[in-house]
């Protein structure tokens, strides 16, 4: 596979800023780092995006997060290391990664309401809306995975 467009921010600086601009609102809020971190690995799992995922599992193991957590993410249902709060974002990050039949479903909504204060659940919503961006610009630009070292790139991907 070859890069079609190579991720480089100084020329991408529009772009980069804008989607910072999104991540700097999540760095900000009051959810745990490593509930944003499970929350943009599960959404790039789902939309199969090799290099996303290579940076977030390191940038979540550099912050602590377990192997094992992290390995049974894509299984997170049958998985008892999650707590519900982790799982009411991970079930929001599923839904509204998918929006099957254009719809994030109460059964999704309910827990994480139950979990997350408005403004939390708003800015989980953003953050999974930012790595589903990030998500495709990775994809259609094909950036390889595999090569990431933690804290090589700005905040924002």
């Amino acid at each position: 596979m070859t890069t079609r467009i190579a991720f480089q921010p100084a020329r991408m600086e529009g772009i980069t800023q804008a989607m910072a601009g999104l991540h700097a609102v999540v760095d900000r809020s009051t959810l745990e780092p490593t509930l944003v971190h499970l929350a943009r690995i599960r959404a790039s799992q789902i939309n199969g995006c090799g290099f996303c995922i290579d940076m977030h599992t390191k940038e979540a193991r550099a912050g602590g997060e377990t192997e094992q957590r992290l390995y049974l993410l894509s299984a997170w249902r049958e998985a008892n290391v999650y707590t519900e709060r982790e799982r009411a974002a991970l079930a929001w990050a599923e839904a509204v990664t998918t929006l099957e039949h254009q719809d994030v479903p109460d059964s999704a909504y309910e827990p994480a309401r139950a979990q997350f204060s408005e403004t939390e659940l708003l800015t989980l919503t953003l953050a999974i809306v930012e790595i589903n961006g990030w998500n495709r610009f990775a994809i259609s630009m094909r950036y390889v995975a595999g090569d990431y070292k933690v804290g090589s790139l700005s905040k924002g991907s």
